[in-house]
């Protein structure tokens, strides 16, 4: 038997009901509204993805499941809130509009997060109907909140996707009424945290182990500054401040850059460009600073003991117990953004501030050299001390978050056993045994691909994995199979 849901969206300690048998069908990382951007030029989404996407669901709604019903559970990241750019008119806000939301879109407050969704439901309609005719097949729905979409922290947004999902039900199928439309609603759920189905599968996201992209509280994910609005971290505040803003600056690979690519980068600019850029990432520095001091502020003991009354009602609603959950909440990593070496190091500037004092003592040597001489050997231990100090910089300085997944697997497996612990985030499809064997841990992989415009002579064009993952009881033992989407449809995945 599939577990009933975790968390009720407005009755946090809802009694539990029984649940029908159910098939799992599992995917991450779509990204949708990734490419609306009012206010700069971004590289154009694939439309490929959205033809897939809405046949691989259609593919399954017409597919007889081993159990009674699908559920078909999106491991966070399926509306990029944070990734998009989004321009509102302030007199239809309830929400003020910050300098700072003038000046790079509409942010994370309810109001402004139901005008990005209604933006992505006119973008994205073919996938929305195909997601419609699932549910009203029947079928169920649930959706994980992710480091994207975290704005379905608000009542508000989750209804509107409900009811949006409801009127293209409805606009296929004349034939319902009050009692079909409770039924349908009901089959959509939220999950701001991870789904579980016990010794068969956890679910999350997996943003919560890493440091540019966690939350301090997951389950009340607010600014302590402007509890109005969803707590900016690390990468979201990177993302709006300067990629979203400069022509040709992708969201993703950024773990494989040094100083020497983003020179080279800004060098492709131009002069102009590349004052823009300075600009712009002098003020996102100066805003993780001010990160910081919220992360310090008073308010923050305030959000902490929200957090923990959401886990209390949890661990009822649930039966797993607080202990239990708070050892999990103990897994995750704290945001890079509560300590200035962790900035420093995140943005380059500990070794750009390495570099420059190295230059600078090299500069005095010489000075001093020429009037006393003997100073090569002081030069090359400068030198020396400079590969030393940039590479253990460098090695301090991770940012693919794989391995902290990985590594966390395990203990997430015994602590809430589960054959199947299974998490997104890196875009990586990936399956590997944890805990000495008796679990597995799958990565989802992604559907978030951009049109590449310029592909270098000999490079095939980059093409998202496609894949998800379909958890079934066979004799009453779990079996997961990852499958990718090809043409002519589902495939078992090879890496």
């Amino acid at each position: 038997m599939s577990p009933p849901p975790l968390v009720p969206d407005r009755a946090l300690a809802a009694p539990a009901r029984p649940a029908p048998r159910e098939s799992l069908l599992v995917f991450s990382d779509v990204h949708l509204g990734s490419d609306l951007n009012d206010l700069g030029t971004s590289p154009p989404r694939s439309a490929r993805i959205d033809r897939d996407l809405t046949r691989l669901l259609r593919h399954y709604a017409a597919t007889e499941p081993a159990a009674d019903r699908w559920r078909v559970v999106i491991a966070g990241d399926f509306i990029d809130f944070i990734g998009m750019t989004v321009k509102g008119r302030e007199e239809t806000l309830t929400t003020a509009l910050t300098a700072e939301e003038r000046a790079h879109g509409l942010g994370s407050a309810a109001d402004h997060a139901r005008v990005k969704l209604e933006r992505v439901f006119a973008r994205h309609g073919d996938v929305f109907d195909a997601l419609a005719e699932l549910v009203a097949r029947g079928h169920a729905l649930t959706l994980v909140h992710g480091n994207h979409d975290v704005d379905f922290h608000w009542d508000e947004v989750k209804a509107d996707f409900r009811e949006g999902l409801l009127r293209r039900a409805r606009r296929a199928d004349d034939a319902h009424d009050a009692e079909h439309d409770a039924a349908f609603l009901a089959r959509i759920e939220f999950e701001p945290w991870f789904f579980y189905w016990q010794d068969v599968a956890y679910i999350e996201h997996g943003h919560q182990y890493d440091a540019y992209c966690a939350s301090d509280h997951v389950m009340a994910p607010l600014s302590p500054l402007d509890p109005r609005r969803v707590m900016r971290g690390f990468s979201s505040t990177l993302l709006r401040y300067v990629v979203r803003q400069t022509h040709g600056m992708k969201e993703h690979g950024h773990e494989h850059l040094g100083v020497y690519d983003y020179l080279a980068f800004g060098a492709r600019l131009g002069v102009r460009g590349v004052v823009g850029l300075v600009s712009r990432f002098s003020s996102a520095v100066v805003e993780l600073f001010a990160l910081r001091r919220a992360h310090l502020s008073e308010a923050m003991h305030t959000l902490r003991a929200e957090h923990e009354r959401r886990v209390a009602l949890l661990a009822e609603a649930t039966r797993l117990g607080v202990d239990r959950l708070r050892a999990l909440a103990a897994l995750q990593v704290p945001p890079v953004t509560r300590s200035i070496p962790g900035i420093l190091r995140s943005v380059l500037l500990d070794r750009l501030a390495l570099g420059l004092l190295a230059s600078l003592t090299l500069l005095t040597l010489a000075i001093v050299g020429v009037f006393h001489g003997q100073t090569l050997y002081g030069a090359l231990g400068v030198l020396g001390a400079w590969v030393v100090a940039h590479r253990y910089l460098s090695s301090q300085r991770q940012l693919d978050p794989a391995d902290e997944m990985l590594h966390r697997a395990g203990t997430l497996a015994r602590l809430l056993p589960a054959a199947f612990v299974v998490m997104g985030h890196t875009h990586i499809p990936a399956k590997q045994p944890v805990s000495g064997g008796d679990a597995t841990y799958i990565n989802l992989g992604s559907w978030a691909e951009e049109e590449e415009l310029d592909v270098a002579p000999g490079r095939a064009p980059y093409r998202a994995a496609r894949t998800h993952l379909v958890i079934e009881l066979d004799g009453g033992l779990p079996k997961a199979e990852l499958r990718a989407w090809r043409d002519d449809g589902p495939t078992a995945y090879e890496s």
